[in-house]
């Protein structure tokens, strides 16, 4: 108890200030005071009543003593208030130091910190606070309302976090919602492009503290990381695309081309420079397989067809190819088309349903119920007399279960022998069945199980015959087995017989292509071989001195007989790629090696005529036969030069997945597209106009050479500006270059001058005509219908330099057997040409396996001259 009694204690309160402290002291002094007075009133009053004197004195002395503790405990408790005072006052300092060193922490951190007070009002913030509402820096002063000022960055637009299809009031909702209630940061993002993490947490006045943290460079390395993953998911998502079969293409809502693949421009055959991000889905109408998806309307804009549906269809192409195309919708509004080459698939299909066709035309000619039942115990198969027996058509049967199509009484009946044959066991029974008049008849039922390659069961083959008469007819049961093996063997012998007529038919049907393929090589010679001997006669006499009238006769002679040479050739070739006789040789090889040839067989024929030729060098490896290709890009080149009156010709190699395309594109004429088809058939040429326009044989040549190499031909024109004549080869492996030994140098003509050369042929006519046309070459010349009479005409010991032979002579002896005889004859090794109009490989093999040079009919002299200098300078070197 404090010394001045309980009166002075609750204001001796260290807890209270010390203003309030001091004026309760001075209060309970000054009642002090007053009681003090009273008391000496009461003594004095006392005093003139009473009279006693000493009491009164004896009473003031206890007052004076009380009086004096009261002021010994007032002086005790001023000091100690002053004492109290003076560490208030040291307490109040360290509490400005400490406030002061908060304040200067706070400034100094690096992140913004705000307090707010039980009230949701500011009490506190620091600088990096403020940075983060340029323009409401006037807002951030203790005592205002945290709304107040998220409102007023909403207004200012300083913040940008709305999230779709969020209000204003909804954002300030929930901002205030994450501010009262907090437990999970909240991310801002500002409109300067920074972004905020705000942590915040409840004091223990109920007031609520909160950190404001940059995450601006945390945020950028994220959406780094993001835009890198994007790429490489586009790269990726790109690659696969590349890598499949399907072509693939993908437009966004604006129909505009986002993604797609090498094969998606393939398959639909656009060009290749057309495919370009961003490209507007109107170029892309150029393809029919486009206009089933799309179209423009009467004002010219795209319209889509089914905009809200998937698609899925099919379309043929223009050059025979099937494209299964199907469009899925994204949810932005875009799509996503692929489109599949199912060529090969639609005629696997009707290749399977022309079979089951003949499958189905023979099972229903059998009297026999014939069905086939799957694993599943459905119908996948019946006959027609299945059919009529239940008087039922077919859709209403296959793949129906078989209970359902038999009814359970009937099912039940053969339940087991269905189960036998479901687990691989066959069974044959005897069943009891209605017809379709409601009769009942008997059948015997045989089930064959169907094992697939891993042994397992797939089905059952139900082979059903009606014994309904010898069931009726039990007593001739006999007779009727005998009348059965019978008609048994009857139809035995009759397929005999049929087997036998099959391979009758099948042995003159070869024998007949034999016969054809004889008659091809015999036509050949035969038709060529006058007009060989024509040739070389004209040869022979243009070589000589003539009147200008006579040597312009010889010269349309002479032409007139290339003209029917290039006939005759063609037809012969177009019966041998009918007849099968012309077969081919297929291997890997450069295109450089044909297109160096191309250029120089055309450049002097496109000079003369006015025309620019650029062959574009390629150095693809491609796996075909090069002599047949060769072919096929002569004739294009060709018809380019004949079908273009001015401008150029460009021969070139364009990469089409596993193909090369080698084109021959011009500025001709062009094609109408209604007449591309008719342009491959024989004798079909199109009226441009012009004087030289073919004989319309050799693009049907090349349409059975294309088909027979299993190369489809690329066909694009457009009439009046040019064509493009193309076919895709398939990519080979890197082989050696093409043996260029095998065409013999040019070598000077003079040099056979002076040459003794001995000619066999049982051609009289061609005889004299290689007399006249060596002679004139300055050659001596022995001629002879066999090998028998050339050793007799050189057994005056002259020995040939050469010998030119036919390979077709008489009594079936060939041009290398009487080169042999006359060189065994002479003793020597004599050098030897072989004519022949026979082009199939074997001979073309044997020629060159007896080491000679082949020449094929018609002979053309100037090749024939340069071939025999070019061995006359070989054995002058060896001498």
């Amino acid at each position: 108890m404090s010394p001045l009694g309980p009166l002075t204690e609750p204001f001796l309160d260290a807890d209270l200030p010390v203003e309030e402290r001091l004026a309760r002291l001075e209060r309970e002094n000054t009642k002090l005071r007053k009681i003090s007075k009273a008391l000496m009133d009461r003594v004095e009053r006392s005093m003139d009543f009473q009279g006693n004197a000493f009491s009164l004195f004896q009473t003031a002395i206890v007052l004076e003593t009380k009086v004096r503790e009261r002021t010994l405990a007032l002086e005790s408790a001023l000091r100690e208030l002053k004492d109290t005072n003076r560490q208030l006052s040291i307490a109040m300092e360290e509490a400005q130091t400490a406030k002061g060193r908060l304040s200067e922490a706070i400034e100094s951190t690096s992140e913004g910190f705000v307090l707010w007070d039980a009230e949701d009002k500011l009490l506190l913030c620091n600088s990096k606070y403020r940075e983060l509402w340029p323009g409401a820096a006037d807002d951030l002063r203790p005592g205002v309302p945290f709304e107040q000022i998220i409102r007023r960055a909403v207004d200012e637009e300083l913040v940008i976090d709305v999230a779709e299809g969020e209000d204003v009031e909804g954002w300030v909702a929930r901002r205030i919602a994450s501010h009262r209630n907090p437990g999970e940061p909240f991310v801002l993002q500002f409109r300067n492009g920074r972004w905020v993490q705000i942590s915040e947490r409840r004091t223990a006045d109920g007031g609520i503290v909160a950190s404001y943290t940059d995450i601006t460079e945390i945020k950028r390395s994220e959406q780094r990381q993001r835009e890198r993953e994007l790429a490489e998911k586009s790269a990726l998502l790109q690659a696969t695309l590349d890598n499949l079969s399907q072509g693939v293409s993908v437009f966004d809502a604006s129909l505009r081309l986002v993604a797609w693949n090498d094969r998606f421009i393939e398959l639909l055959d656009l060009p290749a420079d057309l495919a370009r991000p961003g490209t507007s889905l109107r170029p892309f109408l150029a393809s029919d397989c486009m206009r089933r998806q799309f179209s423009l309307d009467a004002d010219g804009a795209l319209r889509v067809e089914r905009p809200n549906e998937p698609l899925a269809a099919e379309h043929e192409m223009g050059n025979g190819r099937v494209i299964e195309l199907r469009r899925t919708i994204m949810p932005d509004g875009g799509f996503v088309t692929t489109y599949t080459d199912i060529t090969e698939r639609k005629r696997s299909e009707e290749a399977l349903r022309d079979s089951e066709r003949r499958i189905r035309l023979i099972t229903d000619a059998v009297p026999a119920l014939i069905a086939y039942v799957d694993a599943d115990e459905r119908y996948r198969f019946t006959n027609k007399a299945y059919e009529d027996w239940f008087a039922r058509p077919r859709d209403e049967i296959d793949g129906q279960a078989m209970r359902d199509v038999l009814g359970a009484e009937h099912y039940d009946k053969r339940q087991e022998f269905v189960e036998a044959a479901l687990m691989g066991e066959p069974c044959e029974f005897e069943l009891s069945l209605p017809d379709a008049q409601g009769r009942i008849g008997h059948l015997l039922a045989t089930y064959v199980p169907h094992l697939a390659a891993n042994g397992e069961v797939v089905g059952f083959f139900a082979l059903i015959h009606d014994i309904t008469e010898r069931k009726r007819a039990a007593e001739q049961l006999r007779e009727a087995n005998e009348s059965l093996e019978r008609r048994v063997e009857e139809r035995t012998a009759e397929l005999r017989a049929a087997n036998e007529a099959l391979s009758q038919a099948k042995a003159e049907a070869d024998q007949a292509n034999l016969s054809k393929t004889r008659f091809l090589a015999a036509a050949s010679h035969d038709l060529l071989q006058p007009l060989n001997a024509a040739r070389v006669f004209i040869t022979a006499l243009s070589e000589r001195r003539l009147a200008a009238k006579n040597r312009g006769l010889v010269q349309n002679s002479l032409a007139a007989l290339e003209g029917v040479d290039e006939l005759l050739t063609t037809l012969l070739d177009i019966s041998k790629l009918d007849a099968g006789a012309l077969q081919s040789e297929i291997t890997d090889f450069r295109i450089k090696d044909i297109l160096s040839v191309m250029a120089a067989e055309h450049a002097m024929v496109a000079r003369a005529k006015g025309l620019k030729l650029r062959v574009i060098p390629c150095n693809c490896p491609v796996r075909s036969d090069p002599r047949l290709l060769g072919r096929i890009l002569r004739n294009f080149i060709s018809n380019a030069i004949r079908y273009t009156p001015e401008g150029g010709i460009v021969v070139g190699c364009r990469r089409r997945g596993d193909k090369l395309l080698v084109g021959v594109w011009d500025t001709g004429v062009g094609i109408p597209s209604e007449k591309v088809g008719e342009i491959f058939e024989e004798f079909r040429r199109l009226n441009n106009g012009g004087r030289d326009r073919g004989m319309g044989l050799g693009l049907a040549i090349v349409k059975r050479i294309a088909r027979m190499l299993d190369h489809p031909i690329v066909v694009q024109s457009v009439p009046g500006r040019g064509s493009l004549f193309g076919i895709e080869v398939p990519l080979g492996r890197d082989p050696a270059p093409l043996n260029a030994a095998a065409e013999p140098p040019i070598a000077r003509a003079n040099s056979v001058a002076g040459a003794l050369v001995l000619v066999i042929d049982n051609d009289a006519a061609v005889l004299g005509g290689m007399m006249a046309l060596l002679d004139g070459w300055g050659c001596e010349t022995i001629a002879a219908a066999s090998a028998t009479e050339a050793l007799v005409l050189c057994s005056d010991g002259r020995k040939p330099d050469l010998i030119i032979a036919d390979y077709h002579l008489d009594d079936e002896q060939i041009g290398l057997d009487a080169i042999e005889e006359v060189r065994a004859g002479l003793g020597a090794k004599v050098p030897a040409v072989v004519i022949t109009a026979d082009y199939t490989a074997e001979v073309k093999g044997a020629i060159k396996a007896a080491g000679h040079h082949q020449l094929n009919k018609p002979v053309k002299p100037g090749r024939l001259r340069s071939l025999m200098a070019h061995m006359m300078q070989e054995i002058r070197k060896g001498t």
